[in-house]
């Protein structure tokens, strides 16, 4: 496009905006994903409290952070947790990860019984823990042994099944198209693509224009994600991907309601409102006694900072009152002094 003159780069770009807008609903099976605008898997963040959060604004799905099928099997105390799903949303799907095919079945079994939308296969995370294990984006370097892990799942149960995964391991094994290609033959029903190799971690920006290839290779939807922090950039990552949807990850930190205002400003849904004074400090109130309520006192304070902290650094809280909260180990005294942390948005 930038060939083109100012006049007629203005038409592609109506165009490419017009494209984005009508592409409202994402569908396959029996499973209607409206608006495609997604919450991304996060470890130690997309928990049920956060995840219900984020749909109480509106979200087209929301998917739990991801968890170790062998693991999960086994009940490990903290990984049921994890895939926690929340009955009353329906947009929920649960990220397993692993190497061994028949855990992997097993898991896939397990959360579907317990009610999963649908089912996503984790081939993206970068973690030297999980790829390590031959897990996670280690796959991209076995394509044939991604394969047969992803027959295994969807083999195992009826509810549709969607892969997560990275442009390739480096910049030597772009694989991508490939893996989605094989992965749509095998019946995988969508692909989530974060726009770096596993060897960028999340340096350097996301590629949105890499994405379009794997459009290219499959009929399958295909959702584009990293670097998608609010409206501009998902609808620039739309144009440039030709993507379906969104992906939206750490840009909801701090930001439940991001995903609701990207979908109202791309899609025309109802806009969220955001809240701020009173309103916020109650929505951080609630989240935090929530997290209490899942995790237990003890770890629920501690999963609580990385959130609190977010929070905070949305208004600008005082490092003083910020360390306060972020070391207290009486609930009712985090509870006590979040007006005060949150005065500037108090006083708005």
């Amino acid at each position: 496009m930038s060939g083109l003159s100012p006049y007629y780069r203005w038409i592609e770009q109506k165009r490419l905006a017009k494209k984005v807008a009508l592409a409202s609903q994402i569908t396959f099976d029996s499973v209607s994903l409206t608006p495609p605008v997604a919450l991304a898997p996060l470890a130690g963040i997309t928990d049920l409290p956060f995840r219900q959060l984020v749909a109480s604004f509106g979200a087209g799905w929301v998917v739990s952070e991801m968890v170790a099928s062998q693991e999960m099997v086994q009940a490990k105390p903290g990984v049921r947790e994890r895939a926690e799903l929340g009955y009353d949303q329906a947009g929920t799907a649960v990220q397993i990860a692993g190497r061994d095919a028949y855990w992997m079945a097993e898991a896939a079994r397990l959360v579907a019984d317990n009610g999963a939308a649908f089912i996503d296969i984790n081939m993206g995370c970068p973690a030297k823990k999980v790829t390590s294990g031959y897990s996670g984006s280690a796959l991209l370097r076995d394509p044939d042994h991604a394969l047969s892990l992803i027959e295994a799942v969807v083999n195992a149960v009826d509810v549709p099944v969607t892969l997560k995964t990275r442009l390739g391991w480096d910049d030597n094994c772009l694989n991508a198209a490939h893996v989605a290609a094989r992965a749509e033959a095998a019946g995988v029903k969508l692909v989530t693509i974060h726009g770096r190799t596993r060897c960028q971690f999340y340096k350097g920006h996301a590629d949105w224009d890499a994405i379009s290839e794997i459009k290219d290779a499959v009929s399958i939807p295909v959702i584009a994600n990293g670097d998608i922090v609010d409206a501009v950039t998902a609808r620039d990552a739309l144009a440039r991907s030709r993507a379906d949807g969104v992906m939206i990850g750490r840009g909801a930190q701090g930001k439940p309601w991001i995903l609701a205002q990207v979908a109202a400003e791309l899609h025309g849904t109802p806009m969220p409102v955001i809240p701020t004074g009173k309103a916020l400090v109650d929505m951080i109130s609630g989240h935090y006694e929530a997290m209490l309520s899942f995790y237990g006192a003890d770890l629920g304070r501690r999963v609580s900072r990385k959130h609190m902290g977010w929070y905070m650094d949305g208004v600008g809280t005082q490092s003083d009152l910020r360390r306060l909260i972020l070391t207290a180990t009486d609930p009712s005294e985090v509870l006590r002094l979040i007006p005060e942390a949150m005065a500037t948005q108090v006083d708005a």
